[in-house]
Parts: C-alpha cells; sequence; structure tokens
C-alpha cells in the first residue's frame, strides 16, 4: 500500500469530506447488512438497511443558531440517524421507516403559511418571514411518542408565542389551529383513506404561547430533514408527539376549540390535549413507562415522568381540570 506524505498530496486527490463521510456510512451500513442478513429478526424498520445512507444532505447548516438553557439532565442524545430514521409521518407510509424513504425529494421551497382567524394580521406569509425577524435557538427536548417510545432530541427553532404575536390576536382567539400541506403527488400516502387529510391539530393559546412550545426549523443545527416534518413543524416537549404537526401550512386563531386529526379518527384514544400522563392509559396498552430508542435498539423501559419532565413549568396550565377526562 503507498502511503504519501501531506506535501507531496496535491489538492486534487483529497478526497472531498462529504464524500469520504458517504463511503464511511455506505461500507458501515453494508457491513451491518450483511451481518444482519444471518439474523433474519434484525433486518425491521430502522434497522442497519435503513440506516445504511445517511439522510443528511451536507453543507445545509443553519447560521446564528444559539443555545438555550433548555438541556434535558443526565440523558444522552438520540444520534442522528436514529431521530432520522425512524419517524411517524402518515403522508408518506405508516411504517417508521417509509418517511426517510418516501421524503426525500419534498419540495420545502418556495413554501407560504397563512394565517386566518381572529387576528389583525391575517394574511399569507412566505416562510422566511417566519424565521428571518428572529433569532434560531437549539432546545434539547424530550420527545414522546404514543407508542411508548421516546428520543432526546436537539431541535432548532423559533418561540411560538414570539411569532403568533406578530399576528395581533385577539380577544376572541381562545385556541391556535394549524393544518399541513395537502399535497398527493408528493405525499403519496395522502392517495389512502389512512387518515382524514389533511392532517390537523391545535392547542389552546396559553399552551402555544407557553415559553416551550416551539416552531421548529433545524435539528442538529442543520436544517430540518424532510421525514421530520420540514420546512416548518411545531414541537410541544410535554404532549404526545403527534400532536407536534409537521410541514405547516396554515395557522388559525379561533374561539372555539379546534379539530384534531387523532381525536375525529379515534376519540376514545387520543384526546385533544394529549399531555404525556403515565396515570392515564392508551386503551390498548400502558402508558405508565417508555423504551428510549437509538438506532431502533431499545434501551431498558423507564418510567414516564408527568407531563414528559416538564410538570414543574406547565402543570399550572392544568389546575383544576380532571386529567382524566381531558387527556
Amino acid at each position: 500500500m503507498l502511503i504519501k506524505r501531506p506535501d507531496r498530496i496535491k489538492p486534487g486527490e483529497i478526497t472531498p469530506r462529504d464524500v469520504y463521510l458517504h463511503r464511511r456510512r455506505f461500507l458501515a451500513g453494508a457491513g451491518a447488512i450483511a451481518g444482519a442478513s444471518a439474523l433474519p429478526g434484525l433486518l425491521t424498520p430502522g434497522s442497519a438497511l435503513a440506516l445504511a445512507a445517511d439522510p443528511r444532505s451536507p453543507g445545509k447548516k443553519l447560521p446564528g443558531v444559539v443555545e438555550t438553557a433548555y438541556k434535558v439532565d443526565g440523558e444522552r442524545l438520540n444520534s442522528w440517524n436514529a431521530i432520522t430514521s425512524y419517524n411517524n409521518f402518515y403522508e408518506f407510509g405508516t411504517d417508521k421507516v417509509d418517511p426517510v424513504r418516501n421524503a426525500q425529494d419534498f419540495k420545502t421551497r418556495p413554501w407560504k403559511v397563512k394565517v386566518i382567524g381572529e387576528c389583525n394580521k391575517p394574511g399569507d406569509y412566505d416562510i422566511e418571514d417566519f424565521i428571518s425577524p428572529h433569532t434560531l435557538q437549539e432546545r434539547i427536548y424530550r420527545f414522546r411518542c404514543v407508542e411508548a417510545w421516546s428520543m432526546v432530541v436537539p431541535w432548532v427553532g423559533i418561540p411560538l408565542a414570539d411569532v403568533l404575536k406578530r399576528f395581533e390576536p385577539g380577544s376572541k382567539a381562545k385556541y391556535v389551529s394549524f393544518r399541513t400541506v395537502f399535497d398527493p403527488k408528493q405525499m403519496p400516502a395522502q392517495n389512502q383513506p389512512i387518515l382524514d387529510w389533511p392532517y390537523v391539530e391545535g392547542l389552546r393559546i396559553d399552551e402555544a404561547m407557553h415559553p416551550l412550545s416551539l416552531l421548529v426549523v433545524g435539528l442538529y443545527g442543520e436544517v430540518l430533514p424532510n421525514q421530520n416534518g420540514a420546512p416548518l413543524r411545531l414541537m410541544v416537549p410535554w404532549k404526545y408527539g403527534f400532536k407536534s404537526i409537521k410541514s405547516i401550512v396554515t395557522i388559525g386563531f379561533s374561539e372555539k376549540e379546534p379539530p384534531s386529526t387523532w381525536n375525529l379518527a379515534a376519540p376514545r384514544e387520543y384526546g385533544f390535549y394529549s399531555n404525556v400522563n403515565p396515570e392515564v392509559d392508551h386503551p390498548r396498552w400502558s402508558q405508565a413507562s417508555e423504551r428510549r430508542l437509538e438506532a431502533n435498539v431499545f434501551d431498558g423501559r423507564l418510567p414516564t415522568p408527568m407531563f414528559n419532565g416538564y410538570a414543574d413549568e406547565v402543570a399550572g396550565l392544568y389546575a383544576g381540570m380532571d386529567l382524566r377526562k381531558f387527556f
């Protein structure tokens, strides 16, 4: 094997960093797949097959991201591959690996967001109108899925309250609603009656204005991947993940409680509030414990904390409410 000294290597002979990293990822994934082929049970969604190609687009760093005090003490972050390769995004398919397979060509520019309802400044806004006036914050949040698995994710975004205040919600604005884009040509599963499309969600106005609520545009300091809800998604860390709606194109202010997709589909199983509460089980499984995900390898079960660990910050929002009735 010929090894050249650094002073004899021409610039044109140096393998670009992103090519090198992709080759390493491919080889590592290929080796993992070869090993897994002898173990039939391992080749499952989110396993070596799904993780062989890193879905990142190199060079899409977000400028000016500021770290914040929003941290999860004593818990390790999930890896980029785990976060981006094991997803619920039913518009791209119901299997956890479908979004990373089917969302790579999803077009997120140009992107408009329509603001409607009980506010003084409704209208059609470009996504840059949401992003450019604000400092992007990195926040490390727990992400809890209703299927009893969880992650710890470094989201990048803008406080939702900062954005909503710009539209000057009126005195009748008791709730905020959100709608996902409806585009069956790009989102293949929208051609199937899996849910009543487009996906819609909502929050009470005080929940939306809470400092923890975040409009997300990035992950690990990079532009948000398509399969994670690009270009604009919600993150409400004390609620189950399905409340954090993806690929938002409409924000509305209303006096009455807005519809929410999963509550419409199965009201006995998915309440409007959907707060993480270990004392209220899903009708088909317990929510008292969870499994931390890492590349589809789950750690041992952990007790589920009330409000996903954010009880000190948000319990006051629900003072006096029957949390079994308003689940």
